[in-house]
Parts: C-alpha cells; sequence; structure tokens
C-alpha cells in the first residue's frame, strides 16, 4: 500500500464513463480511493504523477490500447498489481495480457463482487511477494518452500524434481492466473506441448487434491490457464 493514503489508491481505466462511474461509486463505497482516466495515455500520465496501489484495466482503450499499457509499466520495471477488464470475446487478449505480466482479469459484463475478490488478491499477492514466508498453507497442503518439503493432511507427499518446480511457482503466484506459455517457459524452459503441462497437473491434483475430478486447490481458468488457491 501507499504509505501517503488512509486507503488503498486504485486507478479505473476505461473509455466509457458509465463504467467509470459505476467503479468508482463500488469501489469507494468498499473504503478505496479512485482515480480515473479515460485512455492509455492518460493513465501512465497519472500513474507518474500519483501513488496508486492497483490498476484497474480496460484492453479496449482508443489509441494506446490496454496491452501496451501493461507492456510499458513492465519494461518500466513498475510491479504494480493489475486487473483487467476483458470482454467476452476477447480469450486473445487475456491471455496476451497475463503473459505480459497482468495479474488478473475479470470478464465484461462483470459482477462487482468478482471483481472486489480479484482486487484483494492481487493486493495480497502483492504483499506475499514482498515478504514471501517459508510455509504455504492452503486446505490441506502444507509447503515447507526452505526444507522442500510437500504434506497433504499431515502425510507427506513425494514430489519429483519437475513436480515440484511446477507447484513452486503457482504457490509463487497463488491467487494469480499463469498462463500455459508462461509456466512451461518458467518449468521447462520452452514451449512445449500443453497436453504435456496437462499431464503434471493432473499428476500434481492426485497427488494433492482430496477429490482430484472436483479440484479446489488447483484450479483451471479455461483456455488461459492454471491458479493456485491463495494462502489461509
Amino acid at each position: 500500500m501507499n504509505s501517503g493514503a488512509m486507503s488503498p489508491r486504485i486507478l479505473a481505466v476505461d473509455d466509457e464513463p458509465p463504467i467509470r462511474r459505476f467503479l468508482r461509486t463500488s469501489l469507494t463505497a468498499q473504503g478505496y480511493d479512485v482515480l480515473e482516466a479515460a485512455d492509455g495515455s492518460e493513465a501512465l500520465a497519472m500513474l507518474r504523477r500519483n501513488a496508486v496501489d492497483l490498476v484497474v484495466l480496460d484492453l479496449g482503450l482508443p489509441g494506446m490500447d490496454g496491452l501496451e499499457v501493461i507492456q510499458r509499466l513492465r519494461d518500466a520495471g513498475n510491479l504494480i498489481p493489475i486487473v483487467v477488464l476483458s470482454s467476452r470475446t476477447d480469450e486473445q487478449g487475456k491471455v496476451k495480457a497475463l503473459d505480459l505480466g497482468a495479474d488478473d482479469y475479470v470478464t465484461k459484463p462483470f459482477g462487482m463482487d468478482e471483481l472486489l475478490a480479484r482486487i484483494r488478491a492481487a493486493l495480497r499477492h502483492r504483499l506475499q511477494q514482498d515478504g514471501e514466508k517459508p510455509l504455504f498453507k492452503a486446505g490441506d497442503l502444507t509447503v515447507d518452500l526452505v526444507k522442500r518439503i510437500v504434506t497433504v493432511r499431515g502425510q507427506e507427499v513425494k514430489l519429483t524434481p519437475r513436480e515440484y518446480d511446477l507447484l513452486r511457482l503457482l504457490i509463487s503466484h497463488a491467487g494469480k492466473v499463469l498462463t500455459h506459455k508462461l509456466i512451461l517457459k518458467e518449468v521447462w524452459g520452452t514451449e512445449t506441448d500443453v497436453q504435456y503441462l496437462r499431464i503434471y497437473i493432473r499428476t500434481l491434483r492426485q497427488k494433492l487434491e482430496a477429490d482430484p475430478q472436483q479440484p479446489r486447490l488447483i484450479l483451471t481458468e479455461q483456455g488461459v490457464g492454471y491458479r493456485l488457491r491463495p494462502a489461509d
């Protein structure tokens, strides 16, 4: 959080005034301080002038679109959490946004409860990154990141080195959507067949989930990638 504000400050970037008004009213009612921008250039200018904790960003902006905004921020080393607003038909846009460094996405038309949950998760994830704890706990899963010991309901589970690397990546971004491309690059060092990744996810679920057919830890984001349940 920025030290100069009593409440987390969110920049809402959308070219449609009714959506900006809806975001301002709804987020302000939840205790957030809200700034607005109507396009990408204005958003970048506001981020240079103001301390902001998170950006809610529409992809379909006039002129500089949302993808370019994300790329410019990440290329400049700016790690501010970004939650993307995406149209239902823009699956490739969602994937590209996440690959560029967005933290999460919400599909238009969206419910405010879902957006608020995504915002809380993105803010929490950034705090966890800043001070990562050596012990990760989520439901029945406990991972000692120092000793590399994985337990489920108190029983140690043996993982292969590759399985552990995959789980470790998901833990380091718990609550955040990771695309197939990003996972393959980080764990395998190359863009191998996505089916290969699905096999490893299936194996991890068999070892970690109470019911692998109804996963509650490793969640599928259809057509995009995977998300690990946030820490308790």
